[in-house]
């Protein structure tokens, strides 16, 4: 994640420190940041349907005089005075939402139903080398020999006692089931974020000066591997259904679904090699190497690499998605079936930033508020159909 989004994300967090606050000042007199800031606070303020009526000259006379302040203003004016500039870029580039807001303000609101679809949390299922599972979940430890969980991630350790699993090549699996996610270390030190509706298959140890490899069988990974320096030079290989990866720096995501028409490799740190067939191109940071099914073609293009691997900062990350994509996203998270009334409704396309904790009914009226009256959400059970 870039520094402005960083900053922004604790500035609507109220959780900036005043240097952050004077930064984020300063980076907003820049326009690419500011369009950055604009698009945060625009999700902020429309998701949590806050927004009823600005005076726009009022609030520009306003921040003016409070930037003639002295810069070691408290923590709590910054946030005050950064408040008033996030109203004025609000206000002159979201009629639409008040609009929107407007007719809903004298409303009655519904009878809330029992909310049957609930945000996604740390879970998973670990299958062991003897086959047995065990149900990983916040709330509950699991404690071997090899590995350690408190239900929000899973570590694996080397000991000399686990020298019987190395040679033998022992491995586990790290299914996460449809609303969940989940965080494994390897016992070479590799990290592994595991995205909803994922599968790994991985060493339960690694033998030095050997190949390491590990399989995502289907889903979605970020891995920041442990370098070969620190393992007697031995590579770092990760397997798919059609391709694999030789890893020859650190950070990378890879996005593998079943039912996906492509799978996305995006580098974020170091280089990796990736071999489709007969094909094998080698990636840089800032890159996406794309695999369409059924094919030895692999598409390497620049892309912003943040929008990515959103989803490991706790962010659901749509720039200029069509709906029928976001709602793929968003089922596997909430756990969700999504029904089209209008094919033409999956077409719609939309620009904006989450927080993966928000309810879903919050989430879907964001999107609907931007839609200009083309999209209405209706949730049933747990089923969201789509108007």
């Amino acid at each position: 994640m870039a520094e402005i989004e960083k900053i922004i994300v604790k500035f609507l967090n109220k959780e900036a420190n005043h240097s952050e606050l004077e930064k984020l000042e300063d980076l907003l007199k820049n326009e690419g940041d500011k369009q950055v800031f604009i698009s945060y606070v625009k999700t902020q303020y429309l998701s949590t349907l806050s927004m009823t009526e600005y005076d726009v000259n009022k609030a520009k006379k306003s921040i003016k005089a409070k930037l003639k302040k002295d810069k070691c203003t408290k923590r709590a004016n910054l946030y005050k005075r950064m408040g008033v500039a996030a109203s004025i870029m609000l206000v002159l580039g979201m009629t639409f939402y008040l609009l929107y807001n407007t007719k809903a303000v004298n409303t009655p609101e519904p009878e809330k139903q029992p909310n049957l679809i609930v945000a996604g949390t740390d879970k998973a299922i670990l299958t062991l080398e003897n086959g047995d599972e065990v149900a990983l979940e916040k709330g509950k430890k699991f404690q071997t020999g090899k590995a350690s969980s408190n239900g929000e991630e899973l570590v694996y350790v080397y000991k000399e006692q686990n020298e019987a699993a190395v040679k033998e090549q022992l491995y586990n699996y790290l299914t996460i089931p449809r609303g969940g996610q989940f965080f494994v270390q390897l016992s070479d030190g590799t990290e592994v974020w595991l995205n909803s509706e994922t599968k790994l298959k991985y060493p339960v140890a690694f033998k030095d000066g050997h190949t390491r490899k590990v399989e995502l069988i289907y889903g979605e990974a970020y891995f920041k591997v442990s370098p070969s320096t620190a393992h007697k030079g031995a590579a770092f290989h990760v397997l798919t259904k059609s391709q694999e990866i030789d890893v020859l720096g650190t950070e990378f995501n890879i996005r593998a679904y079943n039912n996906d028409q492509i799978m996305a490799t995006t580098l974020v740190e170091g280089k990796i090699r990736i071999q489709n067939g007969g094909v094998s191109k080698t990636m840089l940071p800032n890159q996406q190497a794309r695999i369409g099914n059924e094919s030895d073609k692999i598409d390497i293009q620049e892309i912003d690499v943040t929008q990515e691997i959103s989803w490991v900062k706790g962010l659901f990350s749509f720039n200029e998605k069509p709906l029928e994509e976001i709602m793929t996203v968003l089922s596997r998270w909430y756990d969700t079936e999504v029904i089209f009334e209008n094919a033409k409704q999956k077409r719609f396309v939309f620009t904006g930033i989450l927080e993966r904790t928000e309810e879903v009914e919050d989430i879907l009226k964001f999107i609907e508020a931007t839609s200009e009256g083309q999209l209405t959400f209706k949730i049933s059970d747990k089923t969201i159909i789509i108007k």
